[in-house]
């Protein structure tokens, strides 16, 4: 059989539940860190950062064969791909407007706090906004969808597997996607202080969790990571255009 993890990591590397979540700790940590501070500096370079090494774990980690294993592979129904890129697009606009309906346009709306990171100029022109959508939506659309899912429903995901199976290792892989994002919101700055707003927390990480799960049934139904990816750039488009659009 063919090895799955580099010859120069084999001593140290083994694909478990204590890998995967040292990779938790050592990736996501530093992560919820730079995005809170970037929440409160207004400065987000360092987060592409983080994308970049998330999606260079599996390459620095596991062989061509150990990637392939992970879901880094064809499609084997690309009749799913489409689907999953509709469904991320569906699921990001219910969450669009249960945040409108429960909380209008104020900072407790994940979407208007998250916005506010776009750097919309007031007043901006209709061409300009189409320009500057373009720009940050194609970014959203393959920076975090690659990075992240490379991360989680793929290295992440399968050393958990590993050890407690597929489903469990779901669970897992979600909630740790799920608390992450609570540095993006949940946990905001607002008029120089930091303040947990705790319902919409609580909505805001649920829903990250559940959606965290429908990229991995992607995965799963396509056969391949890039069912996850498409459906998390689906997602990460329809939020953009619900900022830019519909709030803004």
């Amino acid at each position: 059989m063919e090895d799955e993890v580099r010859p120069s990591w084999q001593k140290l590397v083994h694909l478990n539940w204590k890998f995967a979540l040292g990779l938790l700790l050592v990736v996501c940590i530093p992560r919820f860190i730079l995005v809170l501070a970037a929440n409160a500096s207004g400065n987000y370079s360092s987060i592409g950062t983080i994308m970049v090494i998330s999606a260079l774990s599996p390459f620095v980690f596991l062989t061509p064969f150990g990637r392939r294993k992970i879901g880094m592979t064809k499609p084997n129904r690309y009749s799913q791909l489409l689907m999953a890129f509709v469904a991320g697009i569906a699921f990001s606009g219910l969450l669009y407007a249960i945040g409108r309906i429960l909380y209008a346009t104020s900072f407790e709306n994940w979407y208007v706090y998250i916005g506010k990171s776009y750097k919309i100029p007031a007043g901006i022109s209709q061409p300009d906004r189409a320009s500057l959508f373009t720009i940050v939506a194609i970014t959203g659309m393959l920076f975090s969808p690659i990075g992240e899912e490379l991360f989680f429903r793929g290295i992440v995901h399968t050393s958990f597997a590993r050890s407690i199976g597929e489903k469990r290792a779901s669970l897992v892989d979600s909630s740790a996607f799920a608390l992450t994002h609570l540095s993006h919101f949940g946990l905001v700055f607002i008029d120089q202080q930091w303040r947990f707003l705790v319902m919409p927390a609580f909505l805001w990480v649920m829903s990250m969790f559940l959606v965290s799960r429908l990229f991995f049934w992607f995965k799963t139904a396509s056969g391949s990571l890039l069912g996850a990816i498409l459906c998390h750039a689906g997602f990460n488009l329809s939020m953009t255009y619900c900022i830019f659009y519909l709030l803004s």
